[in-house]
Parts: C-alpha cells; sequence; structure tokens
C-alpha cells in the first residue's frame, strides 16, 4: 500500500447563525474552497479522482449529494465525481479518512476531502403521513440545524438527551467546575484572536466572494470569566453548561487536498499517518474521542510523549476538559494552541476539515512533528487522525 498525504487545506472564515455567511447556500460555500484549493495547487482538476464532502444535515439546499453539487458549480469537469458522507460532527474528518484509504488502497491517486454545513440555512421540517389521505390534525415541525429529531422510540430514553445534558452529565461525573469551563472558553477566545492578529491563519481561510469576514465572526476579544460567570446554565437549573461555554451555532466550509506521494508537485504539508474510530454510550459522547485518540497513536506506533499538536473540536468546554483528563500523559498547553470551536465556531460538516487542515499547516510550520486532530460525535462516536510530517 503506498502512503497518503494532505498537500494543502483551506477553509472560509466560519458565521455565525444569522450572520455574514447566512445568505450563501452552502453548495456555493463548498464550491468556494473546492476552487480555491485546486487554484492554489496548480492543479487540473480533471485529474480529481473523487470530491468527498461530509455534510451533517442534508435536509435542505444540501441535499442530493451536496459534493457534487458543488463540484459542478466549483466548475469541475463533470467527469469529477463527488459523494457525500456523515458522521455527523466528524463528517469531513470522515472524508479525508475516506480519501486517504482510497489512495492508500490504490484506487486513487487525488482526492478532495473536506465538508460544508450552513446551520442558519438548515430547514425546518415535518413528518408525512403514512397515509395517502390523512386527517386533520396537528403537526410537529422539527429544527434541522442541530440535535435529535423525530427520535426511534425504541432507543432508551437516556440515550436521547440533548447534547447540552450530556455536556453537563460529563461536567458533573467528571468533577468539571463551571470556572473550569468558563476559564477554557476564554482562553479559546484569547488564542484565537491573538492567532489571527499574528496572521497564523492567513494562508489557511479563503474568503467567499460578497460575504468577506476578516475573521471568525464568533471570536470575543472582550470576553471574561467574570462575564462568562453571569450567563444562566441552559440543561440543568444547578448546571454549569451555557451559552458561553459551548461552541455556537455556525456556517462555513472546509476543504483539504489529499494525494498519493509524488502526486502533485508541492511538498506535502503531512503524512497522514493513522485513523480510528471509538464509541460509547449516546449519553457519553463527549468522551469518545479519549480512545479515537488513543488507537489511532498506538496505529501510528506512536505515544502521546511523542506528541506535539492536538487540535481537538471544543463542542463544549466541559466535552473538552473531560478529553485532556482523559490524556493524563498531554501537556494541555499542546492542545488548540490558535484557539478552537468555542471561538472558532462548530459548523458541523466542516470543523474536522478545519482541525486536521490546522494541524497539517502547524505541523509544517514547525518543520515537523507528530499531530493529533480528534473529534467528539453525537450519539455517541468519536474520530482521530494522526499526522506526522
Amino acid at each position: 500500500m503506498t502512503a497518503s498525504f494532505v498537500y494543502d487545506a483551506v477553509r472560509t472564515p466560519f458565521g455565525r447563525a444569522g450572520g455574514a455567511l447566512s445568505g450563501v447556500r452552502p453548495d456555493d460555500l463548498a464550491a468556494v474552497v473546492l476552487r480555491a484549493i485546486v487554484e492554489r495547487a496548480g492543479l487540473d482538476p480533471a485529474r480529481i479522482d473523487d470530491v468527498i464532502l461530509g455534510d451533517a444535515n442534508q435536509a435542505g439546499e444540501d441535499n442530493r449529494n451536496v459534493a457534487r453539487m458543488s463540484a459542478l458549480l466549483a466548475g469541475f469537469p463533470t467527469s469529477v465525481t463527488g459523494t457525500t458522507v456523515n458522521r455527523l460532527c466528524a463528517s469531513s474528518v470522515e472524508a479525508v479518512v475516506q480519501g486517504s484509504r482510497a489512495i492508500e488502497a490504490g484506487d486513487a491517486e487525488i482526492v478532495l476531502a473536506g465538508g460544508v454545513e450552513s446551520m442558519s440555512r438548515a430547514p425546518f421540517v415535518m413528518e408525512k403521513s403514512a397515509k395517502a389521505w390523512p386527517a386533520v390534525g396537528n403537526q410537529t415541525l422539527w429544527n434541522t440545524a442541530i440535535g435529535w429529531r423525530m427520535v426511534n422510540p425504541g432507543l432508551p430514553a437516556h440515550w436521547t438527551i440533548s447534547n447540552g445534558a450530556s455536556a453537563e452529565k460529563i461536567a458533573r461525573e467528571r468533577g468539571i467546575s463551571r470556572e473550569d469551563q468558563d476559564s477554557f472558553a476564554v482562553r479559546s477566545h484569547r488564542l484565537a484572536a491573538q492567532a489571527w492578529a499574528e496572521g497564523v491563519y492567513a494562508d489557511e481561510v479563503v474568503q467567499v466572494p460578497g460575504a468577506e469576514l476578516r475573521r471568525d465572526e464568533g471570536i470575543r476579544d472582550d470576553t471574561s470569566v467574570p462575564r462568562l460567570a453571569a450567563l444562566r446554565a441552559l440543561f440543568a437549573a444547578d448546571g454549569s453548561v451555557t451559552a458561553g461555554n459551548s461552541s455556537p451555532i455556525n456556517d462555513g466550509a472546509s476543504a483539504v487536498l489529499i494525494g498519493a506521494e509524488g502526486a502533485l508537485d508541492a511538498e506535502p504539508l503531512a503524512r497522514i499517518a493513522a485513523r480510528a474510530a471509538h464509541g460509547v454510550d449516546p449519553d457519553d459522547f463527549p468522551i469518545a474521542p479519549i480512545e479515537a485518540a488513543n488507537k489511532a497513536l498506538a496505529r501510528a506506533g506512536r505515544t502521546w510523549a511523542d506528541v506535539d499538536v492536538v487540535e481537538l473540536n471544543e463542542a463544549f468546554a466541559s466535552q473538552a476538559l473531560a478529553c485532556v483528563q482523559g490524556w493524563p500523559e498531554l501537556d494541555p498547553e499542546k492542545v488548540n494552541r490558535h484557539g478552537g470551536a468555542l471561538a472558532i465556531g462548530h459548523p458541523l460538516g466542516a470543523s474536522g476539515g478545519r482541525i486536521i487542515g490546522h494541524a497539517a499547516h502547524e505541523l509544517a510550520l514547525r518543520g515537523g512533528g507528530v499531530a493529533v486532530a480528534a473529534i467528539c460525535i453525537g450519539v455517541g462516536q468519536g474520530l482521530a487522525v494522526v499526522l506526522e510530517r
């Protein structure tokens, strides 16, 4: 088997719900990053063997295989195929995983992976009656932006609690205080703002024409622990999970250019060394990345002592802190040095491409090392990728 490499990675700035990117369709958002990454590489798009995009919703304008639609909108030849994958929050990590496997198996030489989500434009939906002529009655309207909907009654009720309630449960079980969570959230905003100011993201972010942003829209320079302490708990009367220590609702897209060794003239950013998934009870989903990352490191023949960079998606501060607790050998300062999703945002289908892409760029800037990109997934899964340079 051949090896697979990350040659480049880009993303849009992440917009807030109802913000600057809310007027842009998700297929158009994805087309922006697909077009940009091909132009940056000087790559003839006809050479692309497949486009694999993650998308957690697929209930609105991102329906009917948004990867294929976006490739067509990007101006790629119709010979370039596309497929859309869904592993909820880890959808674009899954896209990278599948693309790298195709390359390592010899089924492809160049794959464009990534993901997209417009949570602003996620539609409201309702169930369709099984009867041809249903009796007049009330219908439930479901918001498809995030969370459980149309839950199968066969699932245990304690599994199908909200993601926020799961984050609250983990905070209580792991002894993670409100102050710990708020402090971690402030750190995320501070580091993200500093990274943008220092130009860290300059080579990773491409603008959406007509909806330009100077940086990720959710970053708050003026946030502080006292400010966050004034927010009310959302999921329990005596709880600790708030809007301030949870990731926001966002819009954005990401793309990762993956290829075999020598597939492009450019030097790769990093090699994809290993991948792993792990499952837990659905209500314990915040801690699933712990074992996913441990498995991936073991498959790469590495330990936490070898790791230089960690990109851990911050769905909730309690979730991120629980994962860091679960890796006692890891220096916490190596985690999300340039901020995380609490500040940058978490457009579900695009977040995995962001963390893998930033980890790869970081290894290139460092001149080498080992990186772990890990992410929690609703309904009780975790996914991780190890990169080396």
